[in-house]
Parts: structure tokens; sequence; C-alpha cells
């Protein structure tokens, strides 16, 4: 019998400056910081986490490739695009596309996409309820 997955939990990102990149995401996003483990950083939102592991970190179970820069991440604001536009413009971030109207989890949204300081791409977006 095949599992019955419900949601995810958490997701690592590997960082050249897990500092760095928690400032971003706390100024930017509005995320929180959170010290875990032996000092280990993680950003939290909702009730979702997101671990930064800076790359090469030793003890620390990652993917095949070790490379900061290499996800595609996507978070709901509650927010309007325009809101959304606004604030990442007031944060200095470049918008490299947006708004442009996407398909997500529950359907259509509105996103728009920016790149973290280790460039990954972070599509913020916001659902026609927000909108």
């Amino acid at each position: 019998m095949p599992l019955n997955i419900d949601r995810i939990d958490h997701v690592v990102l590997n960082c050249r400056d897990v500092e760095v990149t928690a400032d971003w995401y706390a100024r930017v996003l509005g995320m929180r910081r959170e010290i875990f483990g032996e000092g280990r950083l993680a950003l939290t939102f909702g009730e979702q986490k997101i671990n930064l592991r800076p790359t090469g970190a030793p003890n620390w179970e990652t993917a095949a490739v070790d490379e900061p820069g290499s996800v595609d991440l996507c978070f709901i604001a509650e927010a309007s695009a325009q809101e959304i536009g606004a604030q990442l413009r007031a944060c200095g971030v470049e918008i490299t596309a947006g708004p442009v109207t996407k398909i997500g989890a529950l359907g259509p949204m509105t996103s728009h996409y920016c790149r973290d300081p280790d460039g990954n791409l972070v599509e913020v977006a916001c659902y026609p309820d927000w909108d």
C-alpha cells in the first residue's frame, strides 16, 4: 500500500552564508529566525520551516549536489499582488518577472519572481482571495 503523504515539513537550503540568507528572508519576507539542534539556523513561517545549511557542512545529510542557488521556491503571501510587488521593491529586491498569472497547488495565482542572495529563484504569490 502506498504512503499517504500529508505535507512538506521542512526544506533545507544550502547557503554560501547562512546569516546573509537568514537576514534576507527575514527582511524581505518576514520570516522568523530560529536556532535549533547544535546551533543550526532555520527560518520559520506559518507552520513551515526552512533549515539553512552552510555548503560543505560536515555531518549534515544533504542532496547529492551541495550547491547554493539551485532551488526554486514558491511562497504564498496573505497579501495582494500589488502589496507583494511594493514590498519587494521597498526592500530593494529586483523583480525578475511579475506580476504574472501561474497555476499553483490550489489553482490560478498571481506571482512575482526574484532571487535570494544565493541565486535561488523565489516566487511570491497570492491566490485571488487576497488579490
